[in-house]
C-alpha cells in the first residue's frame, strides 16, 4: 500500500495506491497523521488506485470524518471503484461522506 499527501487548491489530498488491509492499515495510519491535523483544511481522500479496504482500513476513514468534522472541514471521497462503492453504500458510508467520481 502507497500513500501520497499533497495540498491543493488549500485541500488536504492523500492518495491510496493498492490495498488498504488490516497489516498495511497501521502505516497508513501513521501517513494520515497530517489530515487528522487538518485545521482549516478541506480533505480529499483520491481512492482512484484504491484496490481493496478491510474494516481496518474503513475505520481509519470513518475516525477522519470525525476528526474533520469536529473541526468544520470536509471530507471528500473520490474515484471509488465499484466494489468498494458497493460495500461503503452497504455500511452507509455513501451518506456519511461527500462522494465524488472525480473533482
Amino acid at each position: 500500500m502507497k500513500t501520497e499527501f499533497r495540498e491543493e487548491d488549500q485541500n488536504y489530498v492523500m492518495s491510496f495506491d493498492g490495498r488498504l488491509d488490516t497489516p498495511a492499515s497501521r502505516q497508513v495510519e501513521r501517513d494520515m497523521q497530517v489530515l487528522f491535523d487538518c485545521e482549516g483544511h478541506d480533505i480529499i481522500l483520491d481512492c482512484t488506485n484504491l484496490e481493496y479496504i478491510t474494516s481496518s482500513g474503513m475505520r481509519l476513514f470513518l475516525d477522519l470524518l470525525k476528526v474533520a468534522k469536529s473541526k468544520g472541514s470536509k471530507c471528500t471521497l473520490i474515484g471509488l471503484n465499484a466494489e468498494i462503492y458497493e460495500v461503503f453504500d452497504e455500511v452507509g458510508f455513501i451518506n456519511l461522506f461527500d462522494v465524488r467520481q472525480t473533482l
